[in-house]
């Protein structure tokens, strides 16, 4: 029984050890970015239509947060992004634009943000969607000849 209650004693104070360090354990000093959301569906585009999204964040750590030029999966999908500090807990966006909106059919791409953060350092944004169809105008209508013009004089 004695040693019962030893086992149970060591254990608790195991237990007590364990907990004590993980409350001591400090937040790291650092920059964090966190975004609004990551994904973008823009569903249907008109053709030659705005392929643009703005994606939200914020630097909710405690030191500024800085970008460096983010990386697109293709030509067609262009960044636009902050080039200055962003300070802890300010927000700014991220400009996504797909270019090719005159050429029908879907699109699924990404564009690749990195940054000084202490977590996140690579984050991808996505967007996707499909370009409609240009629209086809109707063929003008053949006029019936009515005749022509008379001229009358006095």
């Amino acid at each position: 029984m004695k040693k019962l209650f030893v086992l149970i004693g060591a254990l608790l104070l195991m237990c007590t050890a364990s907990f004590a360090q993980s409350e001591t354990v400090e937040k790291q000093n650092g920059p964090e970015i966190t975004f609004k959301e990551t994904n973008h569906d823009f569903g249907n585009i008109q053709f030659k239509g705005n392929g643009s999204y703005e994606f939200v964040f914020v630097n909710t750590g405690n030191e500024p947060l800085i970008l460096s030029q983010p990386k697109s999966s293709c030509g067609c999908t262009v960044p636009e992004w902050p080039k200055q500090p962003i300070l802890p807990g300010e927000s700014n966006v991220i400009k996504v634009t797909y270019k090719n909106t005159d050429r029908p059919g879907s699109f699924n791409k990404y564009v690749t943000i990195f940054s000084n953060a202490l977590v996140n350092k690579e984050i991808k944004l996505h967007i996707k969607g499909t370009v409609l169809q240009q629209p086809t105008d109707a063929a003008p209508m053949k006029m019936e000849s009515i005749g022509s013009p008379v001229n009358k004089s006095n």
